[in-house]
């Protein structure tokens, strides 16, 4: 049971995304993503078809992505919650309805061109997330 957010938490999602034939469908994902919870920072680099590298970053490096998936752990808690209870992110908790109802945007970049690739693979990356159904997920204490 990996905790949320962790090298181990992503990587598992990335192994279990590697056996659907969710490449197959949607096409290839090519994109440095960053992921913060809290203070801490994550790159995921999706390429071609499947994950190449998971790490821990700092918010300097997390600024160099193409984007930067941002949320309190309070709302990663809730929407991986809705993930579970319902095998796939429900209306609300989806990606595309994070960013477009935050307040301080949901997908963060600086260079708008390269922060398109967040609605280019949106799909691929709404998969990936919903992945975290069929993993047991534990979160630090603290977070509600």
């Amino acid at each position: 049971m990996p905790d949320f957010p962790s090298i181990e938490w992503f990587q598992q999602a990335a192994d279990l995304l590697a056996k659907t034939d969710s490449y197959k469908r949607l096409g290839t994902c090519d994109t440095e993503m960053g992921v913060q919870v809290g203070d801490e920072f994550y790159e995921i680099d999706f390429e071609a078809f499947g994950v190449a590298d998971i790490k821990k970053i700092d918010g300097a490096r997390a600024d160099e992505l193409d984007f930067t998936l941002v949320q309190s752990p309070e709302a990663w808690k809730a929407m991986l919650d809705d993930i579970k209870a319902n095998g796939h992110a429900t209306h609300e908790f989806t990606l595309n309805s994070l960013d477009l109802r935050s307040d301080e945007e949901f997908a963060r970049g600086k260079d708008y061109v390269r922060r398109d690739a967040f609605y280019r693979f949106n799909q691929t990356l709404q998969e990936y997330f919903d992945m975290s159904a069929k993993m047991e997920t534990t979160y630090p204490a603290g977070v509600a």
